[in-house]
């Protein structure tokens, strides 16, 4: 008679945990980016020296923390959360992550639906937590506060600059100048006489394109040095105040601290103009 034989279930593997951390600074200042690497030694070390996790990778960016578009590295995080491939995020602090409340929520919501934990260290929270959410809110919120207080101190402090005739603001170099001695625009005669060719094709008719391919064939290069000009270049020097001597500041702002957006002055807020600032490249009589 057969008998039953009693069969040990497999062991199972225990499943390490994929472990990631996200580091961020906000400049490319030297003691900035020597935090950003100390950031990126500890959380490497701390990874792999915990037995039930396993490393998945350091991302890092160097930019502002008020918009989550345009971080490379963390949109990556985010794609390698998507694909299984990370289980936890380990981040110094709230505002390094975002400090854009609904940016920092969005996110925390799409990770918590693929189960992904995001652990704030500075705050002990963590993201799958249930009243992380509210928590987070508070946070992002205080920073993103400030990030607006910044932006408005910075703001006034332009304008009041702006508003000062000496202002270095008024000297910036373009094509065509160089700067004396004393920081002051003078003309660059062998760029002005290319500035001069421009605006003298302009007058007679010749179209953006047409003046590009003339300045190719005489083997002029652009302001960048490349051998082809763009006709965003052309019309930038065919629409510059300063070749007729005068500065204008203000052509732009930046509406919303959180987008970073440049937006045109189209009377929104007060330009500032020297005329006669320098001397000028083009005259009537070109």
């Amino acid at each position: 008679m057969a008998t039953v034989r009693e069969i040990p279930p497999r062991k199972k593997e225990p499943t390490l945990k994929k472990v990631a951390a996200y580091c961020r600074v906000s400049t490319k200042d030297q003691g900035q980016l020597d935090s950003l690497a100390a950031q990126e030694r500890y959380y490497e070390e701390r990874i792999k020296a915990n037995p039930n996790w396993q490393f998945a990778g350091i991302y890092s960016d160097v930019g502002s923390g008020t918009t989550i578009k345009g971080r490379k590295r963390l949109n990556a995080l985010i794609s390698a959360c998507r694909r299984g491939r990370v289980d936890m995020v380990l981040i110094k602090s709230a505002s390094r992550f975002a400090r854009n409340t609904v940016d920092t929520l969005k996110t925390i919501r799409m990770l918590r639906r693929w189960n992904v934990d995001v652990y704030f260290e500075a705050e002990d929270i963590h993201s799958l937590h249930e009243t992380s959410e509210f928590l987070l809110t508070v946070i992002c919120a205080q920073a993103q506060d400030e990030s607006e207080s910044k932006s408005a101190d910075i703001k006034w402090g332009l304008q009041k600059s702006f508003s000062d005739p000496d202002s270095k603001y008024y000297q910036r170099k373009c094509y065509g100048y160089r700067h004396d001695e004393n920081g002051k625009l003078v003309i660059n005669e062998k760029e002005a006489e290319v500035v001069r060719l421009i605006f003298r094709m302009s007058r007679e008719g010749a179209s953006l394109s047409q003046i590009a391919g003339i300045l190719q064939e005489q083997g002029i290069s652009s302001p960048r040095g490349k051998t082809v000009w763009s006709k965003e270049s052309l019309r930038k020097i065919l629409n510059n105040e300063k070749y007729l001597g005068s500065v204008v500041l203000q052509k732009t702002f930046v509406a919303n601290c959180l987008s970073h957006k440049q937006i045109k002055n189209d009377g929104q807020q007060d330009k500032y103009e020297i005329i006669g600032n320098h001397k000028p490249i083009i005259t009537e009589d070109i």
